[in-house]
């Protein structure tokens, strides 16, 4: 009987195990999500390196190969060069500019 229960408990933490490792973004498969990560990582250090962007007030999200840029900008030149850094990273398939200019 406790051959059976430990054999029980170690396949049920097996099939925890392998639950945690799937991907829950939709369809994605678990290398386009590693791809995503990656865009999105490279799209937040650009805008860290660069002057004109304000790196804390602008949030990326990669979404199949689709990059979500949000939050806010001082001017319209800082939203679109948030933007043209976006569009430059490779593997970005498209950008959607949801950044609201300050007044």
């Amino acid at each position: 009987m406790n051959t059976r229960t430990l054999f029980t408990a170690a396949l049920a933490a097996s099939l925890i195990a392998l639950s945690g490792c799937a991907v829950t973004r939709g369809r994605e498969s678990v290398g386009a999500y590693i791809d995503d990560s990656a865009i999105t990582t490279s799209v937040k250090a650009r805008f860290v390196d660069n002057n004109a962007v304000d790196a804390a007030s602008i949030k990326v999200e990669t979404l199949n190969g689709t990059v979500m840029l949000s939050g806010f900008a001082k001017n319209g030149n800082e939203k679109a060069t948030a933007e043209r850094i976006a569009r430059d990273v490779k593997g970005v398939k498209s950008v959607r500019n949801e950044i609201a200019v300050r007044p």
